[in-house]
């Protein structure tokens, strides 16, 4: 009987605490997307913007370089090939 009513009590309390970090961290996404008046939070919108914008910058970069390694590599393949075969 103790047993039954303590994993009860465990249970409950498991399950409890993760339903309240659940609700308690969904206001957070959602505020974050509307205007604050608050400047910490402004700051960090903005800090949170500008480091999307240089990954988006980065990453068509890295798409250039890799374009353009691939073509430098064919180049080479052919002067390779050329080379040994004549």
């Amino acid at each position: 009987m103790k047993k039954s009513i303590a994993t009860i009590l465990l249970c409950s309390a498991m399950f409890g605490s993760t339903s309240w970090a659940q609700t308690a961290s969904e206001p957070m996404t959602n505020d974050a997307s509307s205007g604050h008046t608050d400047p910490i939070v402004k700051m960090r919108q903005q800090i949170a913007a500008a480091n999307k914008e240089y990954n988006r910058k980065v990453a068509a970069a890295k798409k250039v370089y890799e374009s353009e390694k691939a073509a430098a590599a064919k180049v080479r393949d052919h002067a390779i090939a050329a080379a040994r075969g004549g």
